[in-house]
């Protein structure tokens, strides 16, 4: 008599009914479930029917695995069952029985209790078209981080309609304190983080979103803070895909990008980061998908900051101080609130490092040569101790403007070439001198233009150009790459 027959031949004696049989393809192991309250019984009586084969070694073990809920879905068509299948492994809830039936129109699933309410959530929206709940826990929320979250609230009903995407907001926290919400914070939320708003660890954050069973998790990272760039693979094992505007994760060490980006291809998530380099212009994604088309990339060069392209393309062109004009752009919000943040070219480094990494290339950040605008006297003591003293770069950037060519204006840009299918590339930082019509002369305003040459544009390189600072546009890059992972989650 075979194994699966004396496995029912015991249980029948033993008057165990037996709901939901499941063999691996291997046939190497059968997994059955029992009422809770005869499971134990079920395995004694199993054990002792056994009782030579474990001598034999041609049964290894028989366990109990309790606290299991059976997920049946009527009417399911096996062929289109790995939408939902994909979404729950996606979100971290593997099966751990499967079951069809003969017509293949029934379908049940065994998972652990804890994930049942998750695993419902997950499969009404993949199965039955109910609404895609994508919750956020976003961090940050200043200038870009409160800008995005009223454009989620503002557009979230228009979104649901349009595309059957059901975006919440669950948390919203800064360094000091979270908000919760379950069901998505609401316009108030300003208030309601001073009112509401409680200490927190982010395992607090991770508990919540386990506790109350939320499905299609994204962190969405608006800080500027290295510290919790540190905790991007805890959200990763915690069931997290990522968002980020902080530019910081992507200009660490190669191997940390490697080990990042190793963790998001074991757990299946995502990490989406468009407006580290351009704000709200589509410059990354386009560079990926030239490069994954096998185009040979032989430059990218251009104007990567906002800030420094509306200072010295009005610098260029006005008669004004560049201290004047460098307090315009600090007081319109262009620069950081220490401008020295921008003047010193790292921003710059760090965009031309990211494009590169992009490109494969293993650089650090070390490997960028990168001209510091600010005299090595001004670069170190408080902020308002260098406001005090820009005359200093008045004398400075007179004397530059004035040793131009005729017709020239002066641009901050950022230039990665060499041998680009090599390790490394050649990352350079510097102010030049361009001609006014030429296509970098040419960008207005805080407008960023960013030049890419390819073996097959040739001498006309690829030009994307437009804003390229300002709470408004970085908030809704971000919002679109948020959009773009949960799009994606209702068509895997």
């Amino acid at each position: 008599m075979g194994i699966d027959a004396r496995i029912f031949k015991t249980l029948e004696r033993n008057n165990i009914n037996v709901s939901i049989v499941s063999q691996g393809s291997s046939e190497r192991g059968i997994g059955l479930v029992v009422d809770s309250n005869k499971a134990k019984w079920a395995k004694n009586a199993l054990d002792a029917e056994f009782e030579g084969d474990y001598a034999t070694k041609d049964i290894n073990m028989i366990t109990v695995m309790e606290e299991v809920s059976v997920v049946s879905i009527v009417g399911q068509d096996l062929s289109t069952f790995h939408l939902p299948y994909n979404a729950l492994i996606k979100n971290q809830i593997v099966p751990l029985l499967f079951n069809n039936t003969v017509s293949g129109k029934n379908v049940s699933l065994v998972v652990k209790k804890t994930d049942l309410n998750k695993a419902l959530n997950v499969m009404h929206g993949q199965i039955f078209g109910i609404s895609n709940k994508v919750n956020l826990a976003l961090f940050g929320h200043g200038n870009v981080g409160g800008t995005l979250i009223d454009q989620i609230l503002k557009s979230a009903k228009s979104i649901e309609e349009r595309k059957g995407i059901d975006v919440r907001i669950f948390a919203i926290a800064n360094s000091r304190k979270v908000l919760f919400d379950k069901k998505g914070v609401s316009k108030n939320w300003k208030h309601a983080i001073q009112e509401k708003g409680i200490s927190y660890t982010l395992d607090d954050i991770f508990a919540y979103a386990r506790d109350n069973h939320l499905e299609n998790l994204i962190a969405v990272d608006n800080t500027a803070s290295q510290d919790f760039v540190g905790h991007y693979l805890d959200f990763v094992s915690n069931g997290f895909d990522l968002v980020s505007s902080n530019k910081i994760a992507n200009t660490l060490g190669f191997d940390y990008y490697r080990s990042l980006r190793a963790e998001l291809a074991k757990k299946q998530k995502q990490y989406l980061y468009e407006t580290n380099v351009g704000a709200g212009l589509p410059l990354i994604d386009t560079i990926k998908l030239l490069h994954l088309s096998g185009e040979n990339i032989t430059r990218i060069k251009g104007v990567f900051s906002g800030s420094l392209s509306y200072i010295f393309n009005t610098f260029s062109e006005s008669e004004k101080r560049f201290s004047e004009i460098l307090k315009d752009a600090m007081n319109s919000g262009y620069t950081e609130p220490d401008p020295r943040e921008d003047l010193s070219g790292n921003d710059v480094g760090r965009k031309l490092l990211i494009l590169a990494r992009e490109l494969d290339l293993s650089n650090e950040f070390p490997d960028i040569d990168i001209e510091n605008l600010i005299p090595e006297t001004l670069r170190k003591g408080k902020v308002e101790e260098f406001l005090t003293q820009l005359d200093v770069l008045d004398e400075k950037f007179e004397a530059i403007k004035e040793r131009q060519q005729q017709d020239h204006v002066l641009r901050y840009v950022g230039d990665l070439y060499g041998d680009l299918q090599k390790e490394k590339g050649i990352l350079e930082v510097k102010l030049i001198s361009v001609p006014k019509q030429s296509a970098l002369g040419q960008v207005k305003g805080s407008d960023s233009i960013i030049e890419i040459y390819t073996e097959s544009y040739g001498e006309h390189p690829l030009v994307i150009q437009g804003a390229g600072a300002g709470a408004a546009v970085t908030a809704r890059g971000v919002f679109g790459d948020i959009l773009r992972i949960a799009d994606k989650g209702r068509k895997i």
